[in-house]
């Protein structure tokens, strides 16, 4: 499994606190823990998006080099909630239409914000990484090779 340089722990660091942010804000947003957001499917995303915010920043902060999945399972973290927060706001989701309009709510304005920070962390470190594997790749082929 590819994994990142240890210099990204800075980066790590702060995406674990982001991905744990969109956790809380939406445990916030669905009223506490176990909440109540209806219908059941939304309710269950709720779940799955809080549970992968606290998975992702365990992995990020206890692994030496977060692996490129772990940074995957970060910027689903960020980028789920903010197709959520379109659908929900703009053509409306089935059987939900709490949000449909609410454009400016605070809580979701706050969240936009964290998420895209969290996308930004994460597709910077990836990015990065993608840069590095091939040059480190090409190098150890060419290493100890004579002409």
């Amino acid at each position: 499994m590819p994994t990142l340089p240890a210099a990204r722990t800075g980066a790590a660091a702060l995406a674990a606190a982001l991905c744990l942010a969109v956790s809380w804000i939406h445990v916030q947003d669905q009223g506490g823990f176990p909440g109540d957001k209806t219908p059941t499917y939304v309710g269950i995303g709720y779940y799955l998006l809080e549970a992968a915010g606290v998975v992702a920043a365990v992995l990020l902060l206890t692994a030496r080099r977060a692996a490129v999945p772990t940074w995957l399972l970060a910027a689903g973290v960020g980028i789920g909630p903010l197709v959520g927060f379109v659908l929900s706001r703009g053509p409306g989701l089935p059987d939900y239409a709490d949000d449909k309009g609410n454009w400016t709510e605070p809580l979701g304005l706050v969240s936009l914000a964290v998420e895209a920070a969290l996308l930004v962390v994460a597709f910077t470190v990836l990015r990065s990484a993608s840069r590095t594997r091939p040059a480190r790749a090409a190098g150890a082929g060419v290493s100890g090779t004579r002409g």
